[in-house]
């Protein structure tokens, strides 16, 4: 004689149970559809449960592994958001900050660059660094002037100030660059000399140099490093970094997520087209969240909208660029799009999501 199987045997109990009861007739009937339907549904899923499992699995691991999801878990989307507010830190963001500070200590490119001596670092080791005066005594050589700032660029309170102003999302200033959005393979730019070895993209290169000018006015030392960066630097950051946290015990993919929150993924990085360049000053040449308290950072912070330039990666937006507070990175998007961006407290993701 077969052996019942579970569901028969719940059935045969509640028709028994219901003709002791017969009051009880309608919630016998019911329980007893819950019970074949929970063995159908069981059934179809034990047959496929090696199809399931699988795709489950494989789901699960891309979301907890791949940094190119972290926007997505770290916190909510801002879809929709209008220039004129402003996003709150997310609890996720706060949650996520704190266990990043207790568990990793992130590196920075001299961590990762000094001691090595294979080929692939030839002529990367150093990075040069220019004063203001250097700068600006070379380019007066070669004819190119500060420009003038915006004469409203002072006064960021001023509501309605850029009612009027057009923003093309297809304007090269505002080209979005991130672990989503990599370098178009067909964009192309000119890159123009800051000094000797350090170059930008020409068009940005004479409100550059009207920041420097109005930061040495206002008695600011400003020191360019790291400005265009190519591919082949970017991979030896990315991948020096990837393997100096293996090093420490971290999987491949943990090293992986840990180096994209501090190095952009070599093909999106903002160094690559020439648009972003890191800065510091006399006294303070650590690329850390130290230098945002400095002087020179405060001062970048408050006037760089003014020259066209914006903070890319400010504190408490990590949750939306993936990338850790960087006060030292700063990137040129025009002069009414960084005032924009600066008065709204937004980030250029954010900007470029609602044109």
């Amino acid at each position: 004689m077969l052996q019942k199987t579970w569901s028969e045997r719940s059935v045969s109990r509640l028709l028994q149970f219901g003709k002791k009861h017969k009051y009880m007739k309608l919630p016998v009937i019911l329980a007893i559809l819950i019970v074949l339907c929970t063995a159908k549904a069981g059934a179809y899923f034990a047959s496929n449960g090696k199809k399931y499992a699988s795709v489950a699995v494989v789901l699960l691991f891309y979301a907890m592994s791949s940094s190119f999801s972290f926007p997505a878990l770290a916190g909510e989307n801002h879809a929709g958001l209008s220039l004129t507010e402003t996003v709150p830190v997310p609890e996720a963001y706060a949650a996520w900050n704190v266990e990043r500070e207790e568990q990793v200590e992130l590196l920075d490119d001299s961590d990762v660059l000094d001691g090595y001596e294979d080929a692939e670092l030839d002529k990367l080791e150093d990075v040069d660094k220019y004063t203001v005066d250097e700068i600006l005594a070379e380019n007066k050589e070669l004819g190119i002037s500060p420009s003038v700032p915006r004469e409203d660029s002072r006064n960021l309170t001023e509501e309605g100030a850029l009612g009027e102003v057009v923003f093309d999302k297809n304007d090269w200033r505002l080209l979005l660059i991130n672990k989503q959005h990599p370098i178009p393979e067909d964009y192309t730019f000119e890159l123009g000399t800051i000094k000797g070895a350090m170059k930008c993209d020409k068009r940005i290169l004479e409100d550059l140099l009207s920041m420097l000018q109005g930061a040495k006015e206002d008695g600011v030392s400003l020191v360019i490093c790291s400005p265009y960066r190519d591919l082949n630097r970017q991979e030896v950051l990315f991948n020096r970094k990837i393997k100096a946290y293996m090093g420490r015990g971290m999987s491949y993919m943990d090293a992986y997520k840990t180096a994209s929150q501090a190095v952009t993924v070599p093909g999106a990085s903002e160094h690559q087209i020439g648009l972003a360049l890191d800065i510091i000053t006399n006294g303070y040449s650590t690329l850390d969240e130290g230098f945002g308290e400095t002087e020179a950072g405060k001062w970048l912070a408050e006037h760089s909208c003014e020259y066209g330039f914006i903070l890319r990666y400010p504190q408490g937006k990590e949750y939306i660029t993936s990338i850790e507070y960087e006060p030292w990175h700063f990137r040129y998007v025009g002069k009414d799009a960084a005032m924009v961006i600066t008065q709204k407290g937004i980030t250029l993701e954010e900007f470029v999501e609602n044109l």
